[in-house]
């Protein structure tokens, strides 16, 4: 079948007031159904890699295909940039075509179908893998929400709000996996621009906040560079603050301190050339402006840049629509930052609407494709790993050439690896190189009993040490949340459901957070129990499913104490005084978390 068409990106029209109109319809992307291409280990690969990679696409005719291997040929000279890198492989047949995936907090993925209404299911099978995990149908939401915004929330809930295809352009949905239902939050009148020239979230970023509440950027509000607030504990939306600039096409990165960052988004005709950053910071309830940005990375024809990230030392990483790179260092307050320029991405590719993926290794999984123009569609689409240690991209290697970087996205799995989807039914699994960053293992400081079978953990790094994967003001896949994994004495994998996480922080340091969680049915006794975030896990510990410790007396009551002259008699003297023991105390420790239980 055909490759899927650009996701047509006209200048969306700036009018600060209330009399906005829908922007008139784009062409809706039409995915390919062709198979992506697998890709052999990368490892394998030496200096003619990039002239090999070519090699593996399917024929295509085409100036503008033409033009886009030149593009990459372009970077056939550059100098080899060493570092093992991961691999792609075949994984697993989705019910339908796949666009957004979201992980939610008992393990399983929640995959939309492509700019639908319906959501399938992924569950790993006994063994954690999710290659050869079991498919499901959960229920469909009220409306379509194509390029949404999208965040799992404290509760363990999904939100999805807006579209910039589909018929919920204007519409908020959360889903409850509890009950396996979908419930439509009211927008307050007011809100949203209407009328006019635009109106609706459309293809709205967002970002949790440090309070759990969501923040999310309409491409279309009632007022000038209006945000808006979502709050999970009454499912409410409310107005938030005013961003500096038009945030439209713009990518949010959550910050150490709370704050969240970005690039304000080249809109000659609004004074915004793409280097501006500004930042919101939670305590204030406000933007600020922040340092400016030493290059562009705004494609100038059509708006677009791609995913930024939170680093392993704390410095933050763009990619950007221009091919170029930026890095961001923090203040730690609410300071000016700096930057600097980074590493451009090989071959004079770019990344315009376009997922990556911080690894378990430390390393950014990006997908990039030849810029538009003059190559149409953002197609052809290659893969390259950017080491922050090394500050430099692996070669390229071309991953597929059957759809637009648009209609792709990635997700960050609780086993270290990363799931890819292309609008098709083949999902793919990409497998990263080393060891997972031991900076960004969570540690199990505490686990006690709630009373009514569930269970309180506490740590510090539950959230890990960014956000996962990103895509931008299309998507939003972000991971930062604790999962809890057993295995027990088989090997056998089960995941628990986490719920009511103190934190929704990156980077959280040496701070104690915590997080309630469910237990899996039949698990067994003496499993071991880890914490999983962003695929980076824990040390485990032994668990027992029953150990709030209990004292069963067999003599003489037969199990039932009816009065003191009638419980049990444990003979013996005090060491001291010889005296006769009139009461026993007895502690019992628990092997889960060492702690010890008094029964007087």
């Amino acid at each position: 079948s055909a490759g899927a068409k650009r996701k047509i990106k006209t200048m969306k029209p700036f009018l600060p007031f209330l009399t906005f109109g829908k922007l008139p319809t784009a062409a809706e992307p039409v995915a390919s159904r062709k198979p992506i291409q697998t890709i052999k280990p990368m490892t394998i690969m030496l200096a003619s890699i990039r002239a090999r990679c070519f090699l593996r696409s399917a024929p295509r005719t085409g100036l503008f295909v033409w033009l886009g291997l030149l593009f990459v040929l372009a970077g056939l000279f550059a100098p080899d940039r060493a570092g093992a890198v991961g691999s792609l492989t075949a994984s697993t047949t989705a019910p339908g075509r796949v666009g957004l995936m979201r992980l939610l907090s008992d393990g399983t993925v929640m995959a939309q179908s492509y700019n639908g209404s319906n959501w399938y299911r992924l569950t790993p099978d006994i063994h954690g893998s999710y290659s050869n995990g079991t498919w499901s149908n959960t229920a469909s939401m009220n409306y379509s929400h194509g390029y949404c915004s999208s965040q799992v929330l404290e509760d363990g809930r999904l939100l999805i709000a807006g579209g910039e295809y589909g018929n919920g352009e204007n519409i908020v949905e959360v889903f409850n996996p509890t009950n396996n239902i979908w419930t439509i939050i009211p927008v307050p009148a007011g809100l949203l621009g209407t009328g006019g020239s635009g109106s609706g979230f459309l293809d709205s970023g967002s970002t949790m906040l440090p309070d759990g509440k969501v923040l999310i950027v309409p491409v279309y509000s009632a007022y000038n560079n209006g945000t808006v607030i979502f709050n999970p504990t009454n499912n409410s939306l409310s107005p938030g603050p005013a961003s500096l600039s038009w945030l439209d096409e713009s990518s949010l990165v959550k910050l150490p301190d709370g704050s969240v960052l970005t690039i304000d988004p080249y809109f000659p005709t609004l004074n915004q050339f793409g280097t501006n950053s500004e930042r919101y910071i939670p305590s204030l309830n406000q933007w600020t402006r922040d340092a400016n940005v030493p290059v562009g990375t705004y494609s100038t024809n059509d708006v677009e840049m791609g995913a930024g990230f939170l680093l392993p030392s704390g410095k933050v990483f763009f990619l950007g629509g221009t091919g170029h790179t930026v890095i961001y260092s923090p203040s730690g307050n609410t300071s000016m930052g700096s930057w600097l320029q980074g590493p451009d991405i090989p071959g004079g590719l770019t990344a315009q609407d376009a997922p990556a993926a911080m690894m378990a290794n430390g390393k950014i999984l990006c997908a990039v494709t030849p810029p538009f123009p003059p190559i149409a569609n953002h197609a052809q689409i290659y893969f390259s790993e950017y080491d922050p240690d090394a500050n430099s991209f692996s070669p390229l290697v071309l991953a597929d050439n059957t759809v637009i970087s648009d209609a792709t996205c990635m997700l960050d799995l609780p086993d270290g690896n990363v799931l890819y989807s292309d609008a098709s039914t083949d999902i793919h699994v990409y497998q990263p190189d080393g060891s997972p960053l031991t900076a960004g293992m969570p540690v199990i400081t505490g686990i006690s009993a709630n009373g009514d079978g569930s269970f309180h953990l506490t740590g510090t790094g539950l959230n890990g040490i960014s956000e996962g994967a990103a895509f931008g003001d299309d998507n939003q896949m972000g991971s930062n949340y604790p999962l809890v994994r057993f295995t027990d004495g088989s090997g056998n994998i089960h995941y628990a459901r986490t719920y009511n996480w103190s934190s929704t922080g990156v980077m959280t340091g040496t701070n104690l957070v915590s997080t309630q969680f469910t237990l899996p049915s039949n698990l067994s006794a003496g499993s071991y129990l880890e914490v999983v975030a962003n695929g980076i896990a824990s040390d485990s510990v032994a668990f027992y499913p029953s150990d709030v410790p209990t004292v069963n007396f067999v003599y003489p009551t037969n199990n039932a104490v009816l009065s003191d002259s009638s419980a049990p008699q444990i003979l013996g003297y005090a060491d001291d005084t010889n005296a006769a023991l009139d009461v026993v105390r007895v502690a019992l420790r628990r092997d889960s978390d060492a702690v010890w239980y008094d029964f007087v």
